[in-house]
């Protein structure tokens, strides 16, 4: 079965801020979604907050232009990084990939 996806594209993205303001876009996340490190690794495991199509096909979550935020704040993306590897590890219908290329940074 093909996973549904969806694309956070982080370009122009510098900060933690941004990349939960993405993620709740790309994920289509509740209004009450918490923008925080925790929040992040619940909402990607728990598909009852993902896209309706996603909780039967699975989701892959394809991070986009995601190296300006990397080399802005490497401890940061290396926790983003963390919560993204540890979701995909406790959720076997959810992928998450790291686009190469693409970047204008």
């Amino acid at each position: 079965m093909t996973q549904l996806a969806v694309t956070l594209d982080l370009d122009g993205v510098t900060d933690k801020a941004g990349l939960m303001d993405g993620a709740a876009r790309a994920l289509q996340l509740p209004d009450w979604f918490g923008r925080n490190w925790d929040a992040l690794a619940d909402s990607l495991g728990d598909h009852t907050v993902w896209p309706e199509e996603a909780v039967e096909q699975g989701l892959l979550v394809v991070v986009r232009n995601w190296r300006a935020y990397a080399k802005a704040r490497p401890e940061e993306w290396e926790t983003a990084v963390d919560v993204f590897g540890d979701a995909v590890d406790r959720t076997p219908t959810l992928s998450v990939v790291l686009a190469l290329g693409g970047d204008r940074s």
